[in-house]
């Protein structure tokens, strides 16, 4: 898993990209009949990694929601977004035999044994955040419209640099599902504007200080760089970092995904131009409502995509409840 924006009022209402379920229906209704209770209450969630703030706002969400429908809800999270990490955590909950699973796949491909191992034991499996390429898995898939996100990011960067310029975008890892579909969509959507180079993309392995490295060699490389976009908290963190270290706050501008307290900060001080907030904690509440129905034999929804917000420092106060958190 950054600049005061002359234009910002391109952005600065509220954007509802997608809500609401999609995809179909999975499972049958009680037929009115009331059908008897689980014995099994346990839930495990999945985040992709330990002590991000969007994980964790994911977790309150989920939480919340697993209590008030009598359910036990614990946490397993990887030190670092890696497969090979969170690999063991999958197959360890094997022996625990959980009811329900929510989790955020680290790799589109790899986790797919794993996570079909649980499915096989018969725990009911949903995705939360990331997804799988097979979609034969799980029973559900909780996310945001990443590529319309993505798109939104293009549409604001070509706003705020006046349609011309160089512009370059730090994805996370190839394989992740949420930041590859957010990136396909700036790509799509940035082709339009003829004035604009696009420079193509660069991985962060998801780490802040790599982000940092990669804005500074682009920086060295192409000088007159006019806008970077993010595609999640710790790259939009980094790249922050690596223009502030570079003097160049006030002349390239930065569109991060995600709200995290430190992105918050920066677009309040006016060093990130825009941010795309997502809706972890309405994620984690309907993953578990998800699993829930699984469990106890009610219809499943297939696909729900949750809301997208583009906060700018105009409006961010009225949106406070897009900033994540880092504590329940």
């Amino acid at each position: 898993m950054r600049h005061r924006v002359a234009g910002a009022a391109v952005v600065a209402a509220l954007v509802v990209l997608a809500a609401g379920c999609g995809g179909g229906t999975i499972g049958q209704g009680s037929g009115g009949g009331q059908a008897a209770a689980p014995a099994n209450k346990n839930l495990v969630l999945m985040p992709g990694v330990k002590a991000e703030p969007f994980y964790i706002s994911m977790q309150c969400g989920a939480q919340e929601e697993a209590a008030r429908l009598g359910y036990q809800l614990t946490t397993q999270a990887p030190d670092k977004f890696d497969a090979a990490l969170q690999t063991p955590i999958v197959t360890g909950v094997l022996s625990t035999r959980p009811a329900g699973v929510l989790i955020a796949p680290t790799d589109d491909i790899a986790l797919a044994n794993p996570m079909t191992q649980l499915k096989n034991a018969g725990i009911q499996v949903v995705e939360v955040d990331t997804r799988l390429q097979d979609q034969s898995v799980a029973l559900s898939t909780v996310s945001s419209n990443n590529e319309q996100g993505g798109a939104l990011a293009a549409q604001t960067v070509a706003r705020l640099i006046g349609e011309r310029g160089k512009v370059m975008v730090l994805n996370t890892k190839a394989g992740t599902s949420t930041t590859d579909a957010r990136a396909a969509g700036f790509e799509r959507e940035i082709a339009k504007f003829p004035g604009i180079t696009y420079l193509g993309q660069e991985y962060t392995d998801n780490e802040p200080s790599v982000a940092a490295q990669k804005v500074s060699a682009k920086l060295s490389s192409d000088p007159d760089l006019a806008a970077v976009f993010a595609t999640n908290l710790n790259s939009g963190e980094g790249a922050a970092t690596g223009l502030r270290n570079a003097g160049r706050t006030q002349q390239v501008r930065l569109v991060g995904f995600d709200a995290s307290p430190n992105q918050v900060e920066d677009l309040r001080a006016g060093e990130v131009s825009a941010l795309i907030a997502q809706d972890p904690a309405t994620i984690g509440r309907q993953g578990v409502q998800q699993a829930v129905a699984a469990i106890e034999g009610k219809p499943v929804d297939r696909e729900i995509q949750t809301d997208l917000v583009a906060l700018t420092q105009a409006d961010m106060e009225a949106n406070s409840q897009y900033f994540y958190r880092t504590a329940c």
